[in-house]
């Protein structure tokens, strides 16, 4: 037995904590199966001082327990050490650390300093200042932001791995600053340089491409705290003492890219001055920084039929491109990067709109690594123009997001499926760019509500989001208010609000972080925020107490509506606004449950009972048909478990009739996406679950994997069957809402799903998809990993479940009746598929002539298509398979395919 994994607020000894209580968290691992903790113990010290001891304590708990001590003291190291105790009378210990940093922001003595370069100038300013020390240094930490982007260096070296900080917050509400251990950086004479660029404070921003949304001039904040060997103590900080000039980086946008010229640049220098501030809105680094967190080789050097000289790295990333490279003095380099090729194999930037997306170097004759700074891009491509006699070894494509730990695994038998996964996965990697982004190549780039709430659950399954869930719930919080209601894109530079399924993520995302890490802090800062949503609805309902105004993305880009410029799709808008409404509301009445909020709970309990009556009072007849009769609508009456029990079955049967009359196909939209299969799977309809999953044509998700795509595209027909591409002017190839539907794949197919918060209960229930014979699905819980895998072969089930230490689950066995109860530990089980064999006997690889020799397939037929079995190439046609037979008469795909559910769903 052993305790692991302690960490310090999701953090393996994290330096610069400005947190007065943070949270210890650890996992356990024993041999012995049903393994609880039965007790721990706590001892935080700093030096030899004991500063909090729990004693033993008798708990289970082993999550986000907070500390109870003395206060802690900034900038001090404090050494941790838990002690466990299980049911098996074992014992053991693991011990970390953790070191402070400033706790109030408003305690910096340090000023924002700005330049005075003349608004032509595109220069990056650099900051900086030249100091002595001539005393031996215990240690010295840097604090650092800017209203732009930063990048704080040494003696000409940067400090830290981070990117693009301090990140994209409300800059006027919130500013993060950053932590730098500098201690073996500095020497005896030193210079302290801070280079800003524009970034999203002043830079090019949103669909508009428009500057300034922020500020009009960059800024910087840096104050450095030393201690020498001798306990004296110095503090360097931004003033008016500081000097600028410009540097190597002549240009600097997000959108458009960066100019950088290495061959004895002009030098100019200014003036700084120091400008009001308010300290209070500083805070610290609250997600993980960007990093650049892989590296991608050439997967091929080519020239394009147009004459590009081309780099193609294999993936779809949002990143940069370092380039190694000897040319001459004053040699000019552009790179141009792109997602795609057009169907004639041609580099194709148009995805990327407005944004131009090219970094430029001038050489200084030297050997030379050059890399962009402060800018980022969405590319598999690049284009390079200035230079001849391409080499792979050139070029080395830098994959940057936020560094979130990776936490689940899917893999199965199939590959188109496995690519499928993949290609989620890199979608939420390159749009996790410290906030959730729509797309990361494009002049949009925006923290989209809708999109992030779609994705979310997907989103923590594959990485442990709860840090940065956390740093955009308070972005969200920030700029939200009763009055306005929620924006659509957070942080808010577009002034639009509160729309349904965009601004509910509100509400759900904060709801997700709890149930997948147990983390309770986030309902309890979010609070306000989330029932104020609830009341920003309930104060623009009408008579009804349904929310009947204002404007609404609907199912946004569903297949189901003629009007091609209307993106919204057929179900009607307020039916999805009412049907989340609902759903947000019953969050709330939960989340007042775990806060201990009586009164709240009884409020928004009756406001549920109320609401909800009067939306089957409007959107469903007494018979129980819905107004919108569309995939969408009936998948939220069935999963948002808004329609009476006693109209579930027609409203299942509308869904699977619609699914029909769509030759077996989805029509659904962001809304209805994440949802589709679930409803199926809950309703009794797995196996159709599993065929629109599976399905490999248009519109699908493995259409897009043929295709050739890496990553989630925007729409479903993002390049059309030909290879031309959809020509709405929005049509990103990184776009990770339909990724939503790995969702379903981990709880369903792999069968992992949590009862109680943070996985301390859980379900394994796997669930068999014709085309995959093996899965396996891993998740490292917040209690440690879980596994799940299956097996269907020759006639054969094999299941083999894993239960981490201090947790407990129930299996479901495929094919099998009852549930087994389990605690931790390793479990196997194998048996035999004869009910799985009767119940799926056909399919479309089934030939006729097999359906038509069973008396059962013959009624079938003759009832579904009179005359049939009359015609006289019946004999011909009996060779071959069903789904050959569609592609000669694809119009027959409903009836087969109502033939073979019949047939499937019959006792043998």
């Amino acid at each position: 037995m052993r305790v692991y994994n302690l960490t310090v607020e999701y953090q393996s000894s994290p330096k610069g904590l400005a947190i007065r209580k943070p949270r210890l968290s650890w996992k356990i691992e024993s041999d012995k199966q049903t393994t609880l903790q039965e007790s721990y113990s706590i001892e935080v010290r700093e030096k030899e001082k004991l500063m909090w001891s729990t004693g033993e304590i008798n708990s289970w708990q082993s999550v986000l327990i907070p500390y109870g001590g003395e206060p802690l003291k900034e900038e001090t190291i404090y050494e941790v050490s838990v002690a466990v105790k299980t049911n098996h009378g074992e014992v053991a210990k693991a011990h970390t650390s953790f070191q402070t940093g400033i706790f109030d922001g408003n305690k910096f003595v340090a000023n924002m300093i700005t330049h005075d370069f003349p608004e032509e100038e595109t220069a990056c300013p650099v900051f900086y200042k030249n100091i002595y020390l001539e005393k031996k240094i215990v240690h010295a930490y840097a604090y650092a932001t800017a209203h732009g982007v930063y990048e704080l260096c040494v003696n000409g070296k940067k400090a830290g791995e981070e990117f693009m900080s301090p990140g994209w917050t409300s800059y006027h509400k919130r500013l993060q600053y950053q932590f730098y251990d500098i201690t073996e950086m500095l020497k005896e004479e030193n210079e302290i340089a801070i280079t800003v660029a524009n970034g999203w404070y002043k830079g090019i921003l949103g669909f508009d491409c428009k500057p300034n949304r922020y500020g009009n001039r960059v800024e910087a904040f840096t104050e450095i705290h030393i201690l020498f060997e001798d306990g004296s103590s110095r503090i360097i900080a931004t003033d008016d003492t500081w000097k600028v000039r410009t540097g190597e980086i002549r240009y600097s946008e997000i959108y458009m890219g960066e100019t950088i010229d290495t061959n004895q640049p002009e030098i100019r220098e200014g003036k700084v001055s120091v400008v009001p501030f308010d300290k209070t809105v500083l805070c610290p680094q609250e997600c993980e920084p960007v990093r650049v967190t892989k590296l991608f080789q050439p997967k091929k050097v080519f020239n394009d039929p147009a004459g590009n000289q081309l780099v193609d790295f294999g993936q779809n990333i949002t990143g940069l491109v370092e380039i190694r490279i000897k040319g001459e003095e004053g040699q000019k380099i552009t790179i141009r990067h792109a997602e795609t090729l057009d169907k004639n194999g041609v580099f194709y930037p148009d995805t990327l709109r407005g944004a131009k997306s090219h970094d430029t170097y001038i050489l200084n004759g030297e050997k030379q690594i050059l890399m962009p700074h402060f800018t980022f891009h969405g590319f598999r491509y690049i284009a390079v123009d200035g230079v001849e006699n391409l080499t792979p070894e050139m070029f080395t494509a830098c994959a940057m997001h936020s560094d979130l730990e990776k936490i689940g695994v899917f893999h199965c038998s199939n590959d188109k499926v496995n690519r499928l996964q993949n290609n989620i996965t890199w979608g939420i990697r390159d749009n996790f760019f410290d906030i959730p982004t729509d797309c990361p190549q494009r002049d949009e780039r925006l923290g989209w509500m809708g999109d992030a709430q779609v994705i979310s659950w997907t989103a923590a399954f594959n990485l442990n989001t709860a840090r940065f869930f956390t740093k955009w719930m308070h972005d969200i919080m920030a700029d939200s208010s009763l009055e306005s209601g929620v924006p659509h894109v957070v942080p808010d530079i577009m002034g639009s609000y509160s729309s349904s399924a965009w601004s509910d993520a509100a509400v759900i995302i904060p709801w997700v972080v709890y149930q997948n890490y147990g983390d309770k802090k986030i309902l309890e800062d979010g609070w306000k925020c989330m029932h104020e949503w609830v009341d920003y609805i309930q104060n623009h309902t009408n008579e009804n107490g349904l929310w009947m105004s204002g404007f609404q993305y609907g199912d946004w880009l569903a297949l189901d509506k003629e009007e091609s410029a209307d993106r919204t799709g057929a179900t009607d808008k307020y039916l999805i606004a009412n049907a989340y409404y609902i759903y947000v509301t019953d969050i709330v009445i939960q989340t007042a449950q775990v806060l201990g909020k009586k009164e709240d709970e009884k409020k928004y309990s009756e406001l549920h009972e109320r609401t909800l009556k009067s939306f089957r009072d409007e959107y469903y007849t007494s018979r129980g048909r819905i107004v919108s009769e569309t995939q969408t609508g009936c998948v939220l009456s069935l999963y948002f478990n808004l329609a009476k029990e006693k109209d579930r079955e027609q409203i299942i049967t509308t869904l699977k009739n619609n699914i029909v009359n769509h030759k077996n196909h989805l029509s659904t939209g962001f809304v209805g996406t994440p949802y589709l299969c679930h409803a199926l799977s809950d309703s009794g309809e797995h196996e159709m679950a599993a065929i629109l999953f599976m399905r490999e044509d248009f519109p699908s998700w493995l259409y897009s994997v043929n295709m050739g795509a890496t990553t989630i595209w925007e729409r479903w027909n993002s390049i059309l069957p030909e290879g031309d591409f959809e020509s709405s002017g929005m049509n990103s190839l990184n776009h990770y809402a339909y990724g939503s539907i790995g969702d379903w794949v981990y709880r369903k197919v792999g069968g992992i799903q949590q009862i109680e918060p943070g996985y301390h209960k859980f379900i394994i229930r796997p669930m068999f998809v014709k085309g995959i014979e093996e899965a396996d699905t891993t998740l490292e819980t917040p209690y440690g990993k879980i596994l799940s895998h299956w097996e269907c072969r020759n006639k054969k089930i094999n299941v083999k479940v894993m239960i981490p230490a201090n947790t407990s689950a129930v299996l479901y066995l495929p094919e099998k009746e009852g549930e087994i109860e389990l605690g931790s530990g390793t479990y196997e089980y194998e048996y035999g598929t004869e009910t799985n064999l009767k119940k799926e006997r056909f399919s479309l690889d089934s030939n006729l002539g097999e359906v038509i020799s069973e008396p059962l397939g013959r009624e079938m037929l003759e009832i579904m298509a009179p005359g049939f079995l009359e015609n006289p190439m019946i004999e011909f046609a009996c060779s071959m398979t069903l789904a050959e037979l569609l592609t000669s008469a694809p119009e027959a795909e409903p009836m087969y395919t109502a033939i073979i559910q019949a047939l499937n769903t019959q006792e043998a």
